[in-house]
């Protein structure tokens, strides 16, 4: 069998059978379709230790991130883990294959402050009623209140937000399903938004309708977000916005939504909300992973501290 037909059969098998997202399918697909380009034998059979050392090497040599290769290397051993339990290969040649260590870094956040302030800009600039504008301030209410992934809020629809309860029913890594909070500001933007921004977004989908499928109509007439032209909203625009509303306060590091999530996770902390709880918000599989905002919060102390305290 040649590598790039199990390539395929193993993304189908992430996509259909362990519902991994369409980003991380597509982030699998890069990383292997490098290895196929880097092979001269075709013929999965034939890839073998050395060959995988050698595609790693090239690209340490290259100056690849730490952390770009340790993600590389675990979709080649997942790849072929998969080619071994399915039979197609009676070895799992990778399980050597040694990833880098990775340093922890801590995520960049926004004060509360200064997110406050640009909220506050968005809002004053939706009063006159511009349909991106609305849309543009309650996203950035919803992401920041609740701590939503991008493709959590872009797959938002109508009937996941419970405004009553000011809750949310979010659809995260794997298909999981759980439902979070959000604040009144939110539910404030969202309302703005759903009553004099959506409709006026949604027309715009039924007058371009005939350059649009069936299949994004229907999608778009339930997705809470809308893009320019009236379709579900994809998270390159969100990033663009974040990047374009956000950026500076931020800084040129921590560019895109997830640093909006970084920063809703420090935030509940530093408020004293319990580390569990601010898990199940974020929708983290281990605790270890929700634990770095933790240190997050210590960095902010310590610096705090440092600067106010005389015997620092």
């Amino acid at each position: 069998m040649r590598v790039s037909e199990a390539v395929e059969g193993y993304l189908a098998h992430l996509s259909d059978v362990r519902r991994l997202s369409p980003a991380t399918v597509r982030a699998y697909r890069s990383d292997l379709a490098d290895l196929v380009n880097h092979l001269r034998d075709p013929r999965l059979e034939s890839v073998d230790l050395d060959q995988l050392r050698e595609w790693q090497w090239q690209a340490s040599k290259a100056g690849q991130a730490k952390s770009t290769s340790a993600r590389r290397i675990s979709s080649v051993r997942g790849f072929f883990a998969w080619a071994k339990d399915e039979g197609v290969l009676d070895a799992d040649v990778s399980l050597r294959l040694v990833s880098p260590k990775r340093g922890r870094t801590l995520p960049s956040v926004a004060t509360a402050d200064t997110l406050a302030s640009v909220l506050q800009s968005l809002e004053v600039g939706a009063r006159d009623g511009d349909p991106i504008a609305l849309r543009d301030h309650a996203l950035l209410e919803v992401i920041y209140g609740s701590g939503a992934r991008v493709s959590e809020v872009c797959g938002l629809d109508l009937d996941d937000i419970d405004h009553e309860r000011r809750t949310m029913r979010l659809r995260g890594k794997g298909d999981k399903e759980r439902v979070v909070p959000f604040g009144l500001p939110a539910e404030r933007a969202l309302q703005a938004y759903l009553v004099r921004g959506r409709p006026v977004l949604r027309a715009r989908a039924d007058d371009t309708s005939d350059a649009t499928s069936s299949r994004s109509r229907g999608t778009a007439v339930r997705a809470v977000f809308l893009g320019a032209r009236g379709g579900r909203i994809g998270p390159r625009a969100v990033h663009a916005l974040v990047t374009r509303t956000v950026g500076d306060a931020i800084g040129a590091d921590a560019l895109g939504p997830h640093a909006l999530r970084h920063s809703a996770a420090t935030h509940l902390l530093d408020g004293g909300a319990d580390l569990r709880a601010v898990q199940e918000i974020l929708g983290h599989a281990s605790l270890g992973t929700t634990q770095i905002y933790t240190h997050v919060s210590t960095e902010r102390l310590r610096d705090a501290y440092r600067l106010a305290h005389p015997r620092a």
